[in-house]
């Protein structure tokens, strides 16, 4: 159970129960993906003249994940045949939704094929039900158990934790702050790391104050939750130092500035960026990776009450540079600049920085493509190949160092919220970047977290993004490939 009170999310045990290796399947029903092109030639794919009958008369044209079962003499499905999708992961979705059975796919398929295959099954699988009872539930646990035949000698562990990952960031991601609230986030990162060797530190409400952490609790002071900062701390000294520090705003009302309805209707997702760090660090925990890490996690509510921050405060951080206040509804930037200046302090070799920070990273890329920023060019060509090869969809924005005179301000060091509104993202990332001065690379993720259209793959709901890019690039990392 990861929440003492509910269980959810599905384990990788459970995700590994989902396959059968090949050697082992005494019986299953055989999958043929079938092209629209080659709908004549079913013939040659050992189809009988029932067979071809029966699919003639039921009018099967082999269209995009159009599907059909074909019985034996017995009456009994041993057959089944789906029309070819172009994206392969869609072909696994369109396999899970398959009617109760285990499934050998006797196409020839790659290693590749079988990879966004796997990971397209093990997708669409995701459900965020914890909050159903009665009927709605009995009807959720009434749908199709469908298991995949795979090849005796193909790895499907890497894949089964990667999406076990995935699923733990958007159940985060999805839990209402009444339930995921300073707390309980606090408590489940420890649950995770309850068996992986980490040691967790947690500087909490005034200690944060005694420990130099001036703006976390700035921000969170407000709320009955006491705002505190978790640090996690895994692996071998020597390996490469990576510490990943994400946004745990659990909800932002806006403070004093305090945001209209419609803004704040999703605010609970806006500690995405902490919930996909967790997720990536469990991934790196789970692998054994190569990797000293330090997970680093700023944690509050930005709550309205007497004690609440307020525009026109001028704020003093960790290290040492004061800000002006211009709007209390720009306080990611404030809890990560403390992150960010504790991190820098080891001069890791990478930061990373995972956050859902502006609303003009939307505007600029919409709801689906993550801005980065990175102060490497060799490193940014590296995470735009792993993200094309994870169809996780990123873009590198530059860190313009003309606009840094947008971030003055007129009585402190910096100004947290520039007036005008223009190149938004862009001037929140430089604000990060004054935080971080000694550590080699330094990666900020502007992301969303949240995906807005149903699609084969995924419900509308929470979304992992950046996860599967940075899965890929600290094993590469890891094996010393990029440096």
């Amino acid at each position: 159970m990861i929440f003492s009170t509910r269980k959810i999310g599905i384990s990788e045990a459970d995700l590994t129960k989902k396959f059968v290796r090949n050697s082992k399947a005494k019986e299953f029903v055989s999958l043929v993906i079938v092209d629209e092109n080659d709908i004549e030639n079913l013939k040659t794919m050992g189809l009988s003249k029932m067979h071809m009958a029966f699919v003639r008369e039921s009018g099967f044209l082999g269209r995009k994940n159009e599907k059909i079962y074909l019985p034996n003499n017995q009456g009994k499905v041993t057959l089944a045949l789906v029309g070819k999708s172009s994206d392969q992961r869609e072909m696994g979705a369109v396999i899970s939704k398959l009617a109760s059975n285990i499934y050998k796919i006797t196409n020839s398929l790659s290693d590749e094929e079988y990879n966004e295959i796997v990971v397209g099954f093990l997708m669409s699988i995701y459900r965020f039900d914890c909050y159903l009872s009665g009927e709605n539930r009995k009807e959720r646990e009434q749908e199709a158990q469908v298991n995949l035949c795979i090849p005796d000698l193909f790895e499907v562990e890497p894949l089964v934790t990667l999406v076990a990952s995935d699923f733990l960031a958007r159940d985060l991601i999805n839990m209402p702050a009444s339930d995921l609230n300073p707390n309980r986030f606090e408590k489940l990162v420890k649950e995770i790391v309850s068996n992986g060797k980490a040691t967790v530190k947690v500087f909490k409400g005034d200690e944060l104050l005694e420990q130099g952490f001036p703006l976390i609790h700035a921000v969170g002071r407000a709320s009955n939750q006491a705002p505190r900062l978790i640090e996690l701390v895994w692996g071998s000294k020597t390996s490469p130092a990576v510490t990943i520090v994400g946004k745990g705003v659990c909800f932002d009302t806006g403070g004093l500035n305090i945001k209209g309805s419609g803004a704040m209707s999703l605010m609970k997702k806006d500690m995405g960026g902490g919930g996909i760090a967790v997720a990536l660090a469990n991934y790196i925990m789970k692998r054994n990776l190569n990797i000293r890490l330090k997970l680093l996690i700023p944690i509050v509510e930005n709550s309205i009450s007497s004690s609440s921050f307020r525009p026109g405060d001028v704020l003093t951080s960790r290290k040492g540079k004061t800000i002006e206040v211009n709007n209390t509804d720009a306080e990611g930037r404030l809890i990560l600049a403390d992150a960010l200046a504790y991190a820098d302090e080891n001069s890791p070799s990478f930061i990373f920085c995972l956050a859902t920070l502006t609303g003009a990273a939307r505007v600029a890329l919409g709801s689906e493509v993550v801005p980065f920023y990175c102060d490497s060019d060799k490193l940014a060509d590296s995470i735009m190949q792993i993200s094309k090869k994870s169809k996780d969809p990123l873009w590198r924005l530059p860190f313009y160092t003309p606009y840094e005179d947008q971030i003055k301000s007129r009585i402190a060091d910096l100004d947290n919220a520039p007036s005008g509104g223009m190149a938004g993202s862009i001037t929140a990332a430089l604000f990060l970047k004054k935080f971080v001065e000694k550590s080699e690379r330094f990666v900020h993720f502007d992301l969303y977290a949240w995906n807005i259209k149903k699609t084969p793959l995924m419900p509308v709901g929470a979304k992992a993004q950046v996860l599967p890019s940075l899965c890929g690039l600290i094993e590469c990392i890891a094996d010393k490939k990029i440096q």
